[in-house]
């Protein structure tokens, strides 16, 4: 993609719509550091005038191999971390405001897993593994790990991949229903662009307003679901992409939405 603009852990480029975030650290696997986390955080905040979808990509050969341990051997405070950098970094991917597709090109183990498990929708290229590899060290799943997981692949799977910490590959993900979909290596790159380009040219606030209906469907009985909906489809009525979309059907044409 064009527009090219490097930063210190990351490579933002910007191209027809389509801003893609790409972690570069890959002498290291991309593993997660304070800067990395800051970078990413204000990238996802802010995606450039005109983006209407984000791509989150590793650079090299994986796609995060989680935390930067040799942060842990200097002294690591944990749960300050997570509070002050994981938490606003997660809330800037859940919350962008385009959808955001998660092009996951080789391993994404920890803290990368759920990095990428938090966007919208996850494509993998065949040779990728997820790994919760949190028990390996005594630790925990973190960066949502625990909460989107479960809710994606049920309890049972959930609990063995974080007990055994033992690699999932792609395929396997994608028939849990933990990902979306997988590509062969070959095509990875083609299909993640393709799907992004989908993305940037629908209507984005529908797209934003599914991803709100799915986020409070756990926690509502389908009473306030059913609110919830109404709420949202009638503002979505509201909207140029409606008319747009349904004078287009009656038309027989493409949709030319605008995301507003």
């Amino acid at each position: 993609m064009g527009g090219a603009m490097s930063h210190q852990t990351i490579a933002v480029s910007h191209q027809d719509g389509i801003t893609r975030i790409a972690l570069n650290r890959p002498e290291v696997m991309n593993a997660l550091n304070s800067v990395m986390r800051a970078e990413i955080t204000a990238a996802f905040s802010d995606p450039g005038a005109g983006c209407r979808c984000i791509v989150l990509t590793g650079t090299g050969r994986a796609f995060c191999s989680g935390q930067d341990l040799t942060d842990a051997r200097a002294g690591l405070d944990v749960e300050r971390i997570l509070r002050d950098e994981y938490e606003p970094m997660l809330a800037a991917i859940t919350g962008a405001p385009v959808p955001v597709i998660a092009a996951v090109n080789g391993v994404a183990a920890g803290a990368g897993a759920n990095l990428a498990l938090a966007a919208d929708v996850v494509i993998a290229a065949e040779s990728a593994v997820f790994l919760q590899a949190f028990s390996r060290i005594g630790l925990i799943p973190d960066a949502g790990g625990t909460h989107i997981i479960p809710r994606s692949v049920g309890a049972a799977r959930a609990m063995g991949m974080m007990l055994f910490a033992e690699p999932v590959t792609a395929r396997q993900a994608a028939n849990w229903g933990m990902i979306w979909e997988t590509a062969p290596d070959a095509e990875f790159e083609a299909v993640a662009t393709a799907r992004a380009q989908t993305l940037a040219q629908g209507p984005t606030r529908a797209y934003l307003a599914i991803r709100e209906a799915l986020a409070a469907s756990g926690g509502n009985d389908m009473q306030a679901q059913l609110a919830l909906e109404a709420r949202l489809q009638g503002e979505m009525a509201r909207t140029s992409d409606f008319t747009e979309g349904v004078t287009a059907f009656l038309e027989k044409r493409h949709a030319r939405f605008t995301g507003f």
